[in-house]
């Protein structure tokens, strides 16, 4: 399978534009913080959580509880995949009780990943709400499931991939997307 040369679609600036935006977002929507909590979808959700955490604490001067999902056994395609998973595990130390629980992930495609985040966060309670933030959304649901804040909306074609690197996995902030051809 070939592919074409990967094209930005985001520097850092615009990377950080957008998480400065989805913060602000995140809390008019919710009238503050005060019953909000982040919980980041592994592996590049948690710092992009961590990172609307800082921000939403800065702007509303209130302490917001965060926590992390890992959704590996709850994906619908987990047995058939050939790699081996590696498990994290997931981290909610506070109570997602009555809480507006906004799960956040970097790229929001077929909808089974949020699927497989809302069966996870069911074990650990009932929260009043659960809204979702993505920094790309680029479209071709499988599963009736949207985005309550995106960054940015990347429409995409059939052999075509979204690529988020965040700085604190991956060494640097960027988007591209990729066209892979049948061709070689």
């Amino acid at each position: 399978m070939a592919s074409t040369r990967p094209k930005q679609v985001m520097d850092s600036t615009a990377v950080n534009r957008s998480v400065t935006r989805l913060a602000h977002e995140i809390l008019e929507r919710n009238g503050g913080a005060d019953q909000l909590m982040l919980v980041g979808i592994l592996t590049r959700g948690e710092p992009l959580a961590k990172r609307l955490r800082s921000l939403i604490q800065k702007i509303a001067e209130v302490e917001v509880p965060m926590g992390s999902v890992d959704i590996t056994f709850h994906r619908d395609d987990f047995r058939d995949r050939l790699v081996v998973p590696q498990v994290k595990g997931t981290d909610i130390n506070d109570s997602i009780d009555d809480k507006v629980v906004v799960l956040v992930d970097d790229v929001l495609f077929t909808g089974r990943t949020i699927r497989a985040a809302m069966d996870e966060l069911n074990a650990f309670g009932r929260p009043n709400q659960v809204q979702l933030a993505v920094l790309v959304d680029r479209g071709h649901r499988e599963l009736p499931i949207r985005a309550d804040f995106v960054g940015k909306n990347i429409p995409t074609h059939e052999g075509e991939h979204v690529e988020v690197r965040l700085k604190e996995v991956d060494g640097k902030d960027l988007v591209t997307l990729t066209h892979y051809s049948e061709e070689g």
